[in-house]
């Protein structure tokens, strides 16, 4: 499946609760937002947020940024009346909280009509259901919430997460089949820049299209980790510029740094080099 163009390094949680939140992130250089009804804003203040929530997206401001909405588990007194007003909103998605099967999606859609939808997997069975979640028609994300699923295994922390693998593998397995956006979980500790490298840079690694973030203080490592390096831009040009002049020789084979070069590896250069333009035209704006 092709990849996902839209940069999508950084995604970043607001509370739609908060107008002072809601207008700072209006300059933060997050490549979506998050506008958060459900874990972000507590039970006294769910009804008025909707308001705040749609009075902000009305006035705009967010540039290219792509505006998703988290509702409420339709299983809650507060979802069903969040995708009534997230759908009047003109968010790019609607992102449905705890998903653990394509029915979740479809009772979503009943409220939301042809609006993109997305999925939070934070649970044992939403996990082992990521490639029919991800097979739904009207679906074109995922995030993981890694919180909710370590919770839900019972996990201890560990750097490395490897109580998680098995879940966030599945997920990233039936993103790859359905070509959706993959968004990794948080990192909790927003101050330790060293430990939210390390853990953007496995993600990216695994095949994320970028990480989830709950601070504005953590946008600027997982922009960084989630977009190609200069090493790599530079070998992606070297490698496109070998083939073709195999190519138009017609003799031997493109070889760089040793290596062979073949189309798959030219496919893969181009698309290093589509998402730098992403990127720098995102980033112009």
């Amino acid at each position: 499946m092709p990849s996902i163009a839209r940069p999508l390094r950084s995604v970043l949680y607001i509370p739609g609760s908060k107008p002072r939140a809601l207008d700072k992130a209006r300059g933060l250089p997050a490549d979506a937002i998050i506008f958060d009804l459900e874990d972000a804003v507590i039970p006294e203040e769910k009804v008025a947020a909707r308001a705040t929530l749609a009075e902000a997206l009305a006035t705009g401001g967010y540039g290219n940024r792509m505006k998703i909405i988290r509702i409420n588990g339709l299983d809650t007194e507060w979802g069903a009346d969040d995708a009534k007003a997230a759908a009047k909103m003109g968010a790019d998605a609607i992102l449905l909280p705890k998903v653990d099967n394509p029915a979740d999606l479809d009772a979503l859609a009943t409220f939301t009509g042809n609006i993109p939808l997305w999925a939070m997997m934070e649970s044992p069975l939403g996990m082992l259901n990521a490639a029919a979640i991800a097979a739904h028609p009207k679906l074109q994300g995922m995030v993981m919430g890694t919180n909710d699923l370590a919770k839900e295994l019972q996990t201890r922390p560990r750097a490395d997460r490897l109580p998680m693998m098995t879940g966030l593998g599945l997920c990233v397995l039936a993103g790859k089949a359905y070509g959706i956006a993959l968004i990794d979980g948080v990192y909790n500790a927003f101050k330790d820049d060293e430990g939210h490298r390390v853990e953007c840079d496995q993600g990216r690694d695994m095949g994320f299209d970028g990480k989830t973030v709950i601070h504005p203080a953590q946008l600027d490592v997982a922009n960084e980790a989630f977009s190609p390096s200069e090493a790599e831009v530079e070998l992606a040009r070297r490698q496109i510029a070998a083939f073709e002049e195999c190519e138009a020789t017609g003799q031997g084979v493109a070889v760089v740094d040793g290596k062979i070069v073949e189309n798959l590896h030219v496919a893969t250069a181009r698309e290093t080099l589509a998402k730098l333009d992403a990127i720098n035209a995102l980033s112009s704006e």
